[in-house]
């Protein structure tokens, strides 16, 4: 309870700081116009709620971005399993893995509209792609970081290779798991607005855009605002993940 409580303390001292500091920038700085104060921006995110627009380009967004987050986390932890479990499939999948992950999903916007069109398929293939490969390098160290001692005392116990993989070497390799779907959900979140800045109808990035053209400069700031905190919410729930469920076995801080 203390270690919660302190901890709460500095996320709210971190902000109220972030905040001060957001105050101070935008009064002595660049100016209101150009870099509106927090109060300006919170204003205004009271004002596109009660409209509708914010709960509706955030609704979006985050279907997007659940959507090929799941496709992808569906698709990544089979295939980083087998790839730390069987020499044969990392011979075969790895160099694939190694050469396509280095190809950032912004430069398949392009490719994804021309394949997909501007629809939701398009925005969910980005993310997926941008999530997939996280995840399966990920899981795939995670399989092959599984203590030896732990195999073989398994074995001495009378344990068959699949009760070895689904009481020992799962186990031990969920907290790799989170912590790969930790770094991919960051990742959506910055594949997602470049996608709807490009080819898109709605959704926050879109509000961005939009905005820009009209120099709504309070209103990209609350899309900044909102991403910044859905994407801190999402980042927390995936570190209590990583202690909850993983536990001792987590190798993360």
């Amino acid at each position: 309870m203390r270690q919660s409580l302190e901890r709460f303390a500095g996320y709210v001292v971190g902000f109220a700081s972030l905040f001060l500091i957001w105050h101070a920038a935008s009064t002595w700085w660049l100016g209101s116009v150009l870099f509106p104060p927090p109060w300006q921006v919170v204003k205004k995110a009271i004002e596109l709620t009660e409209e509708g627009v914010l709960g509706e380009q955030v609704a979006v967004s985050l279907m997007r971005i659940f959507s090929g987050f799941v496709c992808g986390t569906m698709i990544g932890i089979p295939v980083g399993l087998a790839i730390g479990s069987f020499t044969f499939v990392r011979r075969l999948l790895e160099p694939y893995t190694e050469f396509l992950r280095f190809i950032p999903a912004t430069a398949l916007i392009t490719v994804a509209v021309i394949w997909f069109g501007i629809g939701e398929t398009s925005k969910i293939f980005l993310i997926t792609y941008t999530t997939v490969f996280i995840i399966i390098i990920n899981t795939a160290a995670g399989v092959a970081a599984v203590a030896p001692n732990k195999i073989r005392a398994a074995r001495s116990l009378g344990a068959n290779r699949t009760q070895i993989f689904f009481f020992v070497a799962f186990p031990a390799t969920v907290p790799y798991i989170l912590t790969g779907m930790r770094l991919a959900m960051a990742n959506s979140f910055v594949t997602i607005i470049a996608a709807e800045l490009v080819a898109a109808n709605n959704g926050l990035g879109k509000m961005i855009w939009d905005s820009r053209m009209y120099m709504l400069v309070d209103q990209i700031f609350v899309a900044l605002l909102v991403l910044g905190l859905l994407g801190f919410t999402a980042d927390r729930l995936f570190r209590w993940g990583i202690y909850a469920f993983a536990g001792r076995f987590s190798p993360v801080t």
